[in-house]
Formats: C-alpha cells, structure tokens, sequence
C-alpha cells in the first residue's frame, strides 16, 4: 500500500491570479462543459492551458470538500500531443488549490481509476478523448472511490469556471507535484492477480494497441503471461492514436488474426477502458458476446448476483433474449458507462458493459478496463479448452443491426433533435412497421457532433431500408 502524502507546511495564503478570467472575458461557451464523460473538445481551441488551470483549480476546491482524509490527487494521461500541456496546467490548478498531485504519465484510464481508490487518494483525472481522433482532447474526472466524478460535483465545478462559486478553502499550503510512475506497476499486478488462470502459454494474441494508452502495459502483460504476441500500432504517437486502428476500426486487427494463424485479437481504444476482440475466424467479438460469455462463467461458479447483467440501449435483442432464456435477468440503461455503472450500484449487479466494449466487473474494478476485460477472455478460453469462435457459435445468434451516424454540427440542434417533428414521424412510422420484431434507436452523441441512428430487426432488408429512410431525414432536417 502506498503511504499517504505528507502535507506541505501552511505558508502565507496564495493569491490566485486570473482564477475566474475566462468566464469575465467571455471565452466559456453558453452550452455546459461537461458532457457524458467529463469536459471533451478540440485541443487548443477552448480544451486549452487556461481553462485546464481554472478547471484543475475549481476541482481542487471541490474534492477537499469530502469527508475523506486529505490525499493526492492521480493524474494519468494518453498518448495525445496535448495531454502534456493539459496535465501540466492542471496540475498547476490544482497545486494552487493546496493538493498535492501524483502524475503517472502515459497509462490507460482504468489505472486511474484503480490507483486513486487504491492509494486513498482525494480524487483522479485521466487527460483523453477516448477513441476520438488525436486534435480531440479530454479531461475526466474521478471521485475517491474509483468512480466517475457525479454530475453535482461536476456542476459545482463549472459554477465555479463561471464565476458562480466562490473559493471556500483560504490559508492552504501551496500543493507539490510528483512523477509517480512506478505506481503503474501495481495496477498490472492487480490485472494479474484478478485472473482465474495466469498460463497463456500456447496461445497466438495479436493486439492493436491504437498508438495509445496501452502500448506499455498490454503486451508486456501477455507476455508474461506465456502467450506468443502480435502488436500493432505499438508505440506512442500523437499524431497517429486511433487514426484507422483501434477499437472503432478493426480491419487491420482483423487482417493480422488471419494471417498469423492467431488465437485471438484484441483492439484497445486511445485510453484503453475499452475492448473487442476477434476470434480465430476474424469475427468481431463485441461487448455484447463479452458479457455473455463472461456472464456464464460468473453464472455457472455462483458469483452472479440475481443472474443479472447491465447492458445499454445498444445492447443486441439477440443477445438478451438468449440471456433470458437461459434463467438470466437483464436490464438496460442510456448509453454511456456511468449510467451502466450507476445501475450496478443500485441493482447490486456485478457485471455489466457495453456493446462498443466498455465493461465493467465489479468483482475486480469500478472503471471499464479494456486490459483487464481482454485478459480475462484469455484466460476463459484458456480454461475451457475450446476456441473464441466455438464459444461464439454456442452463444447467441444475433439480430441485423446497423448503426448510421449523421454528422450535425450545431450543438443545440443535437441537444434538441426531439424536437423536430419531421424526424419524430418518421421514426414512428419505422416502429408501426416493425412491430415487435425490432428496434429503432435515434440519440445524440454525447462525446462528438453526432447524431446514431440504430435499427436492429430479425431480417436484413427491413434493416437496411429503415436505416437509410431515418438516416435521411436526420440528415435534411437536422444537419
């Protein structure tokens, strides 16, 4: 365990010069600044030093405000050509807010999350945008459980980004700043020490690693493990992280597995708190599959709770009804991991994830973890002595679904496409005709300018038709 800070002797109470300027200049947009996973946006334009050192100031102020004992505060980051310039202006933030910061430099988003519950830190923050390309950046935001930072601390910090707060915490100490790299080796012994089998051996992995987070830790651990790897994409690089690779794009995964005879592949997001993998015919194993393979194996050794499984909106027909045949419960929620999350704390639920590879098993962690969740499907293939594509074949069979995505650049046009009556006939007239054998999802996204279309229905034609009708009504009437 690590030992907690020390904390610095009281001097004279810091001045906080420009605290508050970009809200008197006029520079913060009127829309909120935190999204569904923290504050996310181009580098350089708004994402920039300044706002990184109101933000890092404000959010001191918040994360003393907790009945815990003062500790750190965790700073991790990806491979982005801005994450050093944002780290170093939060940091600065929340070092003139009297915190004293542990910054652990290139990792995945999960190691976060780990090391702040972990080291009984005040809080966390992860610099990226996840899978979004590498001029994007992000700040998120982690309370000192491990969880995602709650929307009311989250708003109590833009309050005072806005000039609506009023620092309550005077007479601090100014905070230190530390590189705490080797702190990351404890997050892999933790990976390590969660897993059922730890021999590998004999096993072929291809991993893409999407110039990111990952590109350290992943192959390191799998070889260590006894398997032969393959990684793509294995170096940091700003200005390659997710461009054609990764989690959102796996035909070069895909290409690998085939032609070097792999077991298996895995590709990581920038950050990695995300996963899907491809079995030894080149299918994609998504989230979907994940949970119900890795939900059989709870289920059958009793350490399901309920049979239960979280899954989103997105969440394949196929796949819950399958689940449900066999006895299990599942329950959906809004896109995004917090709100998978959330409903794992209220339902008492151990597992539950996402369809684009978010999942999250609270047998081991309270963050998505890509690395964690790929080590732990090793090693279930491992165990039962089948390949990934024999496991699949014997799961679900799962229903057409095609996802569209329409860019609309206008924000509140995306914040209120409910709105927009000619969009809502048409979706109505696509649910009458589908009835009960199908689904029709049309949401914003919360991270890009993007409004999903979603249709998943049991044949293939009535899929791609209603696609393409709600594609283009999005598109003429919103866009």
């Amino acid at each position: 365990m690590v030992s907690s800070p020390i904390r610095p002797q009281a001097c004279a109470a810091p001045s906080h010069p420009g605290i508050g300027r970009l809200a008197q200049l006029g520079l913060l947009p009127t829309t909120p600044l935190f999204g569904t996973d923290g504050i996310r946006g181009k580098a350089g334009e708004l994402l920039n030093a300044s706002l990184a050192l109101e933000v890092g100031y404000w959010a001191g102020q918040i994360l003393q405000d907790q009945p815990v004992p003062l500790g750190p505060v965790i700073i991790g980051q990806d491979s982005r050509n801005s994450s050093d310039m944002l780290a170093t202006a939060l940091a600065s933030g929340l070092t003139s807010a009297g915190l004293e910061v542990w910054n652990v430099g290139l990792c995945p988003t999960p190691c976060v999350s780990y090391l702040t519950r972990q080291t009984h830190a005040l809080g966390g923050v992860m610099i990226s945008a996840s899978h979004n390309p590498p001029e994007d950046n992000g700040i998120k935001f982690f309370s000192h459980n491990g969880t995602k930072l709650g929307k009311p601390a989250a708003a109590r910090i833009e309050a005072g980004l806005r000039g609506q707060g009023e620092p309550t915490l005077g007479g601090l100490a100014w905070g230190k700043h530390q590189h705490t790299v080797t702190l990351i080796r404890d997050y892999a012994d933790s990976l390590q020490r969660s897993l059922p089998t730890a021999d590998f051996t004999g096993l072929k992995i291809v991993l893409d690693l999407a110039w990111g987070a990952a590109v350290q830790l992943a192959p390191e651990l799998f070889r260590l493990l006894g398997a032969e790897v393959i990684a793509l994409h294995d170096a940091a690089d700003g200005d390659r992280i997710n461009v054609n690779c990764g989690s959102t794009h796996l035909q070069r995964l895909q290409a690998a597995v085939q032609e070097y005879g792999a077991d298996l592949g895995f590709a990581f997001d920038g950050d990695a708190d995300r996963v899907m993998a491809i079995d030894n015919q080149s299918r994609v194993i998504d989230g979907d599959y994940i949970l119900y393979l890795w939900g059989q194996q709870l289920m059958a050794q009793n350490q399901l709770p309920d049979n239960l499984l979280i899954g989103t909106v997105m969440a394949n027909l196929g796949f819950e009804r399958a689940w449900q045949a066999q006895g299990g419960q599942f329950h959906r929620t809004d896109v995004g991991d917090q709100h998978v999350q959330a409903a794992m704390f209220e339902l008492g639920a151990a597992l539950g994830g996402e369809q684009s590879g978010h999942i999250l098993c609270h047998h081991h962690s309270f963050s998505g973890d890509g690395l964690q969740t790929a080590l732990h499907l090793t090693a279930l293939v491992k165990t039962a002595g089948v390949s990934l594509a024999q496991l699949r074949d014997h799961s679900f069979q799962t229903y057409p679904q095609l996802l569209q995505n329409v860019r609309v650049e206008s924000r509140e046009r995306r914040q209120h496409w409910r709105d927009c009556e000619a969009v809502q006939r048409v979706i109505a007239q696509a649910e009458a005709d589908l009835g009960d054998r199908g689904r029709i999802l049309v949401r914003a996204s919360g991270t890009e300018p993007l409004i999903r279309v979603m249709v998943e229905a049991a044949e293939a034609d009535a899929v791609e038709h209603w696609t393409q009708v709600l594609s283009r009504a999005v598109t003429e009437h919103l866009a």
